[in-house]
């Protein structure tokens, strides 16, 4: 099973992109994040020869989650219920072939002087009572998107500027810590534990990418049974590379399990 996840900063703008690389790498799952477009004018028809089959939730200009699964989902919910009306689209939960699949994008929390970040901090906590709520840490899971969190000091370009970050501030990671804890394991540092590898360059630095000046924010995770299985992992750089990038990049992972 090979599952992928990519915050592609708008699916209209990056539809090229993603084609090749369904096409190229033909994952099982994959996870997109800032998709930027609401429901109506999500581009399904681009994708019907793929394929895939596609669910998505998204809305005008901003945020936005979907979804690309070769087996058809046997169950398929957005949001985290009970939210406030400002929530937005921001997790797809999936169930496939018996395996839960949880996309998020987590929000950026803007500045840590400000209520979007609180919001963050609160997000995670409801995350993790979603996460008591629909799942159990002794069944396969997987949990992926843009955490919009540096879990570690090598996980960020000079870490030492950063600490003020709202995606690196001790309080961010620490709540997206607690919800790692319910159960989940980063399959990324299972098998790369002391690799330094970013996934974001921002696009306000010219040079980011050529100076390696990224962060590692977009992550794949998944429940101890599952992660035992992780066989691969890997980001893919090239998208980042390419015609019309993406801020982001694709992170993928392999399992030994069958879909």
């Amino acid at each position: 099973m090979k599952v992928a996840t990519f915050n592609v900063n708008s699916i209209r703008k990056r539809l090229s992109v993603v084609k090749r690389w369904l096409k190229t790498h033909a994952p099982d799952v994959l996870c997109l994040q800032e998709t930027k477009v609401q429901d109506s004018e999500f581009p399904l028809q681009e994708f019907a020869a793929t394929g895939y089959h596609v669910r998505f939730c998204g809305m005008k200009g901003y945020n936005g989650v979907a979804l690309f699964t070769r087996r058809e989902p046997e169950w398929v919910s957005s949001g985290l219920s009970k939210g406030p009306a400002g929530d937005g689209p921001r997790l797809l939960h999936a169930v496939v072939d018996g395996i839960p699949i949880i996309n998020t994008y987590i929000p950026q929390g803007f500045r840590i002087d400000h209520p979007k970040y609180q919001y963050k901090l609160d997000w995670f906590k409801r995350l993790r009572r979603y996460f008591n709520r629909h799942l159990s840490p002794d069944e396969p899971a997987i949990w992926c998107g843009d955490m919009n969190v540096a879990p570690e000091p090598r996980d960020v370009h000079h870490p030492e500027k950063h600490f003020t970050h709202v995606c690196f501030h001790y309080e961010a990671r620490r709540a997206y810590r607690h919800v790692v804890e319910w159960g989940f394991e980063d399959v990324f540092r299972r098998l790369h534990p002391d690799r330094q590898q970013f996934t974001f360059w921002d696009y306000r630095q010219p040079d980011a990418l050529k100076a390696n000046r990224g962060w590692r924010v977009d992550h794949i995770l998944a429940t101890g049974s599952l992660a035992r299985r992780c066989t691969a992992v890997e980001v893919d750089i090239k998208p980042r590379k390419g015609k019309t990038p993406s801020d982001h990049t694709v992170l993928w992972a392999e399992f030994s399990w069958n879909l």
